[in-house]
């Protein structure tokens, strides 16, 4: 529906967003190495190795032994640092550029990176338990992306953000618009939902720890919604 371009947003206490930075590196670098097809042809082998697959982290099924390259209990973290496809992982990245330093910045770095796995663990398991016969692999970073969404209009929902629009359409709109419509999108979609391809199951519980984990890991400086600020 629309990409994140550029947010009105300057940090005001870290310099750079290292964490950030790290891990749209870390995921582009698995998406190029095993899954592109450009160096090494193994995105089935990294898709069925490290993603989620519901059935196995509940022990319902036995997982293939070609694929079986960590406990599946580990797979509730790799997932979110592989991707279906480029487009994949630019949408999920733009998301996590645009909105993460911000909340890097409002954290902390370790308070972030921990806050960042944390929605990404949460994600997975609501997808899992809603969905616990599936065989199917959970890939992607948008449950953790999620939180971070949770995260911004928490703190931020005055600030105005470019996005594009229907991939065409330049605009500058408040965040709390912005992110209020990607909520939006998420429960009409749960609501319609037949099992498909997204795991909004996924994206609504990263998005329910984002809400519960930012204000206990925030710095106490930092106000929730703007308040005393002028964008």
């Amino acid at each position: 529906m629309f990409l994140p371009l550029k947010d009105d947003n300057p940090l005001l206490i870290i310099p750079f967003q290292i964490v950030t930075s790290l891990l749209v590196a870390a995921n582009i670098f698995v998406f190029v190495v095993f899954e592109s097809g450009l160096v090494i042809k193994a995105a089935t082998a990294a898709t069925m190795g490290f993603g989620m697959i519901p059935n196995l982290v509940f022990d319902h099924a036995v997982a293939d032994p070609r694929f079986a390259a960590i406990p599946d209990t580990l797979t509730l973290l790799t997932y979110m640092f592989v991707h279906a496809g480029w487009m994949h992982l630019i949408s999920n990245m733009a998301f996590l550029w645009v909105f993460g330093d911000n909340i890097e910045d409002a954290m902390g770095h370790v308070k972030f990176l921990v806050f960042y796995l944390a929605c990404g663990v949460a994600a997975a398991l609501s997808h899992a338990l809603m969905t616990p016969d599936q065989a199917a692999p959970l890939v992607g970073a948008s449950g953790a992306g999620a939180g971070v969404i949770a995260a911004y209009l928490l703190l931020h929902p005055r600030v105005k953000v470019w996005v594009l629009l229907f991939s065409r359409i330049p605009l500058k709109i408040p965040a709390m618009y912005v992110l209020g419509g990607w909520l939006l999108v998420q429960i009409v979609s749960l609501l319609a939902s037949d099992n498909g391809n997204v795991a909004w199951w996924a994206h609504m519980g990263g998005f329910a720890a984002g809400l519960i984990l930012t204000p206990l890991l925030k710095r106490d400086n930092i106000p929730l919604f703007d308040r005393g600020a002028s964008h």
